[in-house]
């Protein structure tokens, strides 16, 4: 789907919510709902590489959701396992570049290690580039960047706090897209998203194919962006 660029975004966010009540809906266990999740993303990812959009940002797992029982901890683990093992090289040998935000060192030891080793060997500032957001939250991002920030002293600015947080580089969302029928942002790239427009559908992820994003994206490109000014 082509667009002219000053209607497309170049950095889109998801928080991908409603894979449990996509499950719930089919008298299934919410681990079929993440696996059909999981192939959403497989299939938006292609998609969203024809569409001209640069860089897709997901929220795969946040802080919070690492109180949630053991044994769906362990099928998203091993859903991570999957995806970093089976469908990142591909990518990468595609022009994908691929990073992770977020503090992995509490996952399982092996998970952990596959991203940072997927990481480590995919580019940056690819033809498009992959985002995920894992056992993310934004308060602690933010906590994490002051603390970093206070350590070189002096004046802490916009422009040098920023060169802390896990996104340095990455340009700051346009577009944020929250699946599932809750209407909030969850603790996810708060600071980044100061400006970003947000666009809520009660599509359960499973269900947010290439037309569903294109809603998204036509909706995107009637807003009129001011950024503060008349």
């Amino acid at each position: 789907m082509a667009r002219s660029s000053s209607h497309l975004p170049v950095n889109v966010g998801i928080i991908m919510d409603g894979n449990g009540r996509w499950a719930k809906r089919r008298l299934m266990p919410r681990s079929y709902g993440h696996d059909a999740g999981m192939k959403r993303i497989i299939k938006l990812v292609d998609y969203v590489r024809t569409t001209g959009v640069k860089y897709l940002t997901l929220y795969a797992l946040s802080t919070e959701n690492l109180s949630r029982p053991e044994d769906e901890l362990n099928g998203l683990y091993s859903l991570f396992r999957k995806y970093f093992e089976e469908y990142a090289p591909k990518l990468m040998d595609d022009d994908v570049a691929i990073s992770v935000i977020g503090d992995i060192s509490v996952l399982p030891e092996d998970v952990a290690m596959k991203m940072r080793e997927v990481c480590a060997r995919s580019g940056k500032n690819a033809p498009f580039n992959l985002i995920f957001a894992v056992n993310y939250g934004s308060r602690a991002e933010i906590v994490r960047a002051a603390n970093f920030a206070s350590r070189l002293g002096g004046n802490v600015t916009e422009e040098n706090f920023s060169r802390f947080l896990y996104t340095y580089g990455v340009p700051d969302p346009d577009l944020i897209i929250r699946t599932g029928g809750e209407v909030r942002l969850s603790n996810f790239l708060l600071w980044q998203a100061a400006y970003a427009e947000l666009y809520f559908t009660d599509t359960l992820f499973p269900d947010f194919d290439e037309r569903e994003f294109n809603k998204a994206l036509k909706e995107f490109s009637r807003r009129n962006r001011r950024f503060g000014k008349v």
